[in-house]
């Protein structure tokens, strides 16, 4: 091929393919595939809760919630240039819904409103997140239009992170620096592996959760620096139905060990309200020299969990083990 035969890319205007934003862009930001497109932008795992969602005499565009944090997200859509009237939209729909992250969609984030995006992001809590994103629209020659998602603005998770762990000497404890050391370092590696499981914010914590594809469950790392123990589960944690969807997957018991190719732990843990299937083995977490080798491993086995776990999840009705369970089949 040579340089003639190359297209140009050019940009589409986003009301030629979305003329009304409520009627047109919004059901087609609410649909599956397009969320997960956005998901992956800004690193959540996005579960629709209802679009148009009532706030007081007002609606929001579309409602989501974090499938791994179980929090709500508030997405507000503008297909023009960004205004003081959605500003003020935005945290009216954020307070009413009580939506920890918050996501504005525009075709272009004015300055002087990334710049209150980011200041939103300097003065809340850890647990609260602005996203501005500026979507286009670009084809080349005849082809179809293709959306592309700009984030432009994003909290700073860093120092957000370091002030949220911080003692009252402002400093971060030895075993707190190594924590977030450790899932930083995992969360790059994760990053240039391609891994299917989407990194999530460092925390100085023994463990970092991913998500996989259902809300109320998620895949999570752990480690353990006393006994030297590294893990990776899937943890089942909504309270309906933790114990269903447990005993559902236990039925393929032979099957899953089968494609894993490892035997797991399963743990009903029934006075935690939680139910884990995990892999757990020898490490040590303090020795930075060896965390290449251990990291490769929790990539594999979180690779490896996804792409076991997260279609059966999907499929899986918690209803049938109840009815199951009534029968006394199981």
């Amino acid at each position: 091929m040579n340089s003639q035969s190359l297209g140009t890319l050019t940009n589409v205007d986003l009301r030629k393919i979305w003329p009304d934003e409520a009627q047109d862009f919004t059901p087609w930001l609410a649909a599956e595939e397009n969320l997960d497109r956005l998901a992956h932008t800004i690193g959540l795992d996005l579960e629709l809760e209802g679009t148009e969602e009532s706030v007081g005499p007002f609606s929001a565009d579309i409602l989501c919630r974090d499938t791994v944090d179980d929090q709500m997200v508030l997405i507000e859509n503008q297909l023009d240039l960004t205004d003081h009237r959605h500003l003020g939209q935005l945290l009216t729909y954020a307070a009413g819904l009580d939506a920890v992250t918050i996501i504005w969609i525009a075709r272009q984030v004015r300055n002087p409103h990334r710049a209150a995006l980011d200041w939103l992001n300097s003065v809340t809590e850890e647990e609260i997140s602005f996203f501005g994103i500026e979507i286009e629209l670009w084809q080349i020659g005849d082809s179809r239009p293709a959306p592309r998602f700009n984030l432009v603005s994003k909290p700073n998770n860093w120092s957000k992170t370091i002030s949220r762990a911080t003692g009252r000497d402002g400093e971060l404890t030895q075993t707190k620096k190594l924590q977030l050391d450790y899932w930083t370092t995992l969360s790059e590696y994760l990053e240039e592996q391609d891994s299917r499981v989407q990194p999530r914010r460092p925390r100085p914590q023994h463990w970092a959760n991913y998500a996989v594809g259902r809300s109320g469950c998620q895949l999570t790392a752990r480690v353990n620096t006393r006994d030297q123990r590294v893990a990776v589960q899937l943890e089942l944690k909504d309270r309906h139905e933790a114990e269903p969807l447990f005993h559902l997957l236990k039925q393929d018991r032979d099957a899953i060990e089968a494609e894993l190719g490892i035997g797991l732990d399963w743990l009903p843990k029934p006075d935690k309200k939680v139910c884990v299937i995990q892999h757990e083995w020898d490490a040590d977490p303090m020795d930075r020299d060896s965390w290449p080798r251990q990291h490769n491993r929790i990539g594999d086995l979180l690779d490896a969990f996804h792409h076991t776990f997260a279609p059966r999840l999907k499929q899986l009705d918690p209803s049938e083990w109840e009815s199951l369970d009534v029968d006394g089949s199981v």
